[in-house]
This record gives C-alpha cells, sequence and structure tokens, in this order.
C-alpha cells in the first residue's frame, strides 16, 4: 500500500460562504464516509485561504524570515487535501476523480515517498 497526497485547488478569491452549498456538503461528506468505509482515509483537512498564510525563508545569515501570505504567488492554492493509503496510483485517481465531483474543484493526487 503507498500514501497519496489528494489536494484540493481553490482560486485566490474562494469564499466558502459563496462556493459551498448544503449540496456540496452533503457530497464531501458521503465522499469521506466511503473513504473511512474503504480504509482508505488517513487524514482530511480544510485550509483556511492563502492570505491567512505565514511564509518562511531562510536567510543567508540563518536568520528566517516570515512574511504575511503564500510563500507562492500564483491564481490557485491548495484549499484542503486527504491523504490516503491506496493498492496503488490507479485507486488514488479513482478518489481523486469523486473528490472533484464532490468538491467542484480541481483535484492534484501526487504520491508520497515510500
Amino acid at each position: 500500500m503507498a500514501q497519496y497526497l489528494v489536494a484540493i485547488h481553490h482560486p485566490d478569491d474562494y469564499d466558502p460562504a459563496i462556493a459551498e452549498d448544503e449540496a456540496m456538503t452533503r457530497d464531501i461528506d458521503v465522499l469521506n464516509d466511503a473513504m473511512v468505509a474503504a480504509g482508505v482515509r488517513i487524514f482530511v483537512g480544510g485550509l483556511l485561504p492563502a492570505r491567512r498564510a505565514k511564509a518562511l525563508r531562510a536567510q543567508p545569515n540563518g536568520e528566517v524570515l516570515v512574511s504575511d501570505g503564500p510563500y507562492l504567488q500564483t491564481k490557485e492554492h491548495v484549499g484542503g487535501f486527504w491523504v490516503l493509503e491506496t493498492a496503488d496510483m490507479e485507486e488514488a485517481l479513482a478518489w481523486g476523480r469523486k473528490a472533484a465531483i464532490a468538491c467542484r474543484a480541481p483535484v492534484e493526487v501526487r504520491p508520497f515517498h515510500s
């Protein structure tokens, strides 16, 4: 069994109060229940908007600079994720497809180092 990150991507201006309705919440709950029932879900977590992040960068003098906002300046950021343990990438992709439908958002599936 291998572990995979299944990450949901949201645009910078994503507002869950606007984008997420009862049907979406229900679909995500059903997906979570199915992952638990299948024994593949290791961890799940939703993230606050990227603007709430702190970026840390090591400096040549050994200090660490802390700044407001995400590390990367992009139009999309990870909005939430699952860590799954599945037999292979194909099974992880099957769960990723379900996540894309339930979350109504782009999904990235990436294996962890073994």
